[in-house]
C-alpha cells in the first residue's frame, strides 16, 4: 500500500512509524505498543543504566518479534567549570529558598551519558536491528563494531550539511529534524540553532543532498504530516509528541495536564534544564530563567540544579520546573492506545497519499 518501501524494507516493519525515543517518556511498554502495530518501536537510553537497558530489552523482546531501535546520544562530556555551576545555582537561589531546598546538598551530576564502550557491549550483546544516534556519530571504532553487528545505524540531521555529514559517515537512513520537534535539537556541527529550518524546508533539500532514505521529524502528529513528509520525499517518518498522552508512555501527570492544553504558540527552544537547546512546552522556569540563559552550565551538567526544584514542585502536583517537551503541533494529537494510534495514522495516511 506504501508507494515508497525503501524504510519498509531496510528495517523489515509494516508501516513506515518510527517512534521517536523519548528519553522520560518511552519505555518498554510504548516501544511494544508501536512495534506490534506494525511500525519501529525504539527504546532511549541515554538515561538509563546499563542494568535498566538490559532489563527493558529484555522485556521488548519477550512480548514483540518486531525489531527494535536503541537510541544513544553522542554528545562530548564538558569539562566542569566550577564558576558556572556556581552562578548557575545563584540564579536558581530564589527557588531553592521557596522550596526550602538546601543548594549546598545538591549532588553533581550529568543526567545523560554518551555512547561509550559500555553501552557499545550492550549493543555487542542485545543485538539491536536499528541503533540511532543524536547529536552525531559516536567514534568511528566503536561505530564500526555496532556495524559488525548487523544493525541497521541511523541519526538525525537538523540541516543538509549534516545529513551529508552522516551519509558520508555511512548512515544507513537520515532522519530530518525540523525546527518543530519537540525535545532536544540533534545539531552536532555547529552550536547555532536559530537559523534551523522546518521540517517542509528540511526534508525535500535532504532528500536530493543524499541517497540513503530519509525520515522526516518535526511538527508531525497526524496523518496529514505523514501525508505531506512523503509529499516531499520522505521514505517514512518519525513520531513523539503524538505519542505522550498514550497510556502506555511514562509522561508525567504535569507534563500530560500540560499537554492538553497546548497551543501552537506555546512551546520554545530552552537550554534551562540540560544546558541544550530542546522544545517543550512554557512553563514557569522557562519564561523566568529562559528561555535561553548564560548561566546554564554546558550539556547535561545543567540538569543537577534543576532537578530538586523539579521534583518539589511535581510532588505538589506542579509542572513549573519539570522539562515539559512538545513539539508545535501538540495539539493535534489525539490521546489513545499507541496501538490504536499508530494503526489509525497509517490507515488515514495512505487514504491522502491514494486520493
Amino acid at each position: 500500500m506504501w508507494h515508497d518501501r525503501r524504510i519498509l524494507d531496510l528495517f523489515d516493519i509494516e508501516q513506515p512509524i518510527l517512534l521517536a525515543p523519548m528519553a522520560g517518556s518511552g519505555g518498554a511498554e510504548l516501544a511494544i505498543a508501536v512495534s506490534e502495530a506494525g511500525g519501529l518501536g525504539a527504546l532511549p537510553c541515554a538515561m538509563l543504566s546499563p542494568e535498566q537497558i538490559r532489563t527493558e530489552v529484555g522485556i521488548i523482546r519477550q512480548r514483540t518479534n518486531g525489531p527494535l531501535n536503541l537510541n544513544f546520544f553522542c554528545h562530548r562530556p564538558p569539562k566542569p567549570d566550577a564558576a558556572r555551576e556556581e552562578a548557575w545555582r545563584n540564579r536558581l537561589s530564589s527557588y531553592y529558598a521557596e522550596y526550602s531546598i538546601d543548594s549546598g546538598a545538591i549532588p553533581a551530576g550529568v543526567g545523560r551519558n554518551p555512547f561509550n564502550e559500555e553501552t557499545c557491549e550492550i549493543v555487542e550483546e542485545q543485538r539491536p536491528e536499528i541503533v540511532s544516534f543524536h547529536f552525531g556519530l559516536p567514534k568511528e571504532s566503536l561505530l564500526e563494531r555496532v556495524r559488525a553487528t548487523g544493525a541497521k545505524v541511523i541519526a538525525s540531521a537538523t540541516t543538509v550539511a549534516e545529513a551529508r555529514w552522516l551519509a558520508e559517515h555511512g548512515c544507513d537512513a537520515i532522519i530530518a529534524q525540523g525546527a518543530e520537534a519537540g525535545g532536544h535539537r540533534g545539531i552536532f556541527l555547529e552550536e547555532d540553532f536559530s537559523t534551523q529550518p522546518g521540517t517542509m524546508a528540511l526534508v525535500p533539500q535532504v532528500v536530493d543532498a543524499v541517497e540513503v532514505p530519509v525520515i522526516a521529524a518535526g511538527g508531525i502528529c497526524d496523518a496529514r504530516g505523514i501525508a505531506a513528509a512523503f509529499m516531499l520525499g520522505a521514505a517514512a517518518v518519525q513520531i513523539g509528541t503524538a505519542y505522550l498522552q498514550s497510556p502506555e508512555a511514562l509522561t508525567g501527570p504535569a507534563h500530560r495536564e500540560a499537554l492538553t492544553n497546548a497551543r501552537d504558540d506555546r512551546t520554545v527552544l530552552t537550554n534551562v534544564f540540560t544546558g541544550r537547546p530542546a522544545r517543550g512546552l512554557i512553563n514557569r522556569i522557562v519564561r523566568e530563567v529562559g528561555p535561553v540563559s548564560a548561566d546554564a552550565p554546558a550539556f547535561p551538567l545543567a540538569t543537577a540544579a534543576v532537578m530538586p526544584l523539579r521534583k518539589a514542585a511535581e510532588g505538589m502536583g506542579s509542572g513549573d520546573f519539570s522539562p515539559l517537551w512538545a513539539g508545535q503541533a501538540a495539539p493535534l494529537a489525539r490521546p489513545m492506545p499507541a496501538a490504536h494510534l499508530t494503526r489509525e495514522l497509517a490507515e488515514e495516511a495512505q487514504v491522502l497519499l491514494g486520493r
